[in-house]
């Protein structure tokens, strides 16, 4: 009994994480948007520039952030500044991940668009899990940072 609510408990935390997505392109941001939400856990908002990003980062605890963006290749700044200043954990989604190959301090890592939405569930599963201190496999299509 102990253990089935030790997991009601643990699930409870993993669905109240938020979920910010940093996407310019508005049908791939409400495709994620879709993706989350249907997972029952919640959007925080969408964000097409470092403006908006930073405005929502007080709502999310998790972030899916594009490396270009409607104000230029402002991505990776934005992933940087939400993990570092927000305790945000951020997951980059891009075309070309060679371009941030080297990592981005705060980050946890990136994957390669295009991003099916089982693959969008595991690295939400994987990032909330993580959040609250649980074990967590990291999904086999995300670099994972040093």
């Amino acid at each position: 009994m102990a253990t089935n609510v030790v997991r009601r408990w643990q699930r409870d935390d993993l669905m109240k994480q938020r979920v910010l997505i940093v996407e310019d392109e508005f049908l791939i941001a409400l495709d994620l948007g879709a993706t989350v939400e249907g997972m029952g856990m919640q959007v925080a908002g969408l964000a097409s520039d470092r403006e908006q990003a930073l405005r929502l980062a007080p709502l999310a605890d998790i972030a899916f952030v594009d490396v270009n963006l409607a104000d230029g290749p402002t991505g990776p700044e934005i992933g940087r500044r939400l993990a570092q200043e927000h305790g945000i954990a951020v997951v980059f989604m891009t075309g070309n991940p060679e371009v941030i190959a080297d990592g981005v301090k705060g980050a946890v890592g990136v994957v390669q668009k295009p991003v099916m939405p089982s693959v969008v569930q595991q690295l939400v599963n994987y990032l909330a899990a993580r959040r609250v201190g649980m074990f967590a496999v990291v999904p086999s299509q995300m670099t994972v940072f040093a």
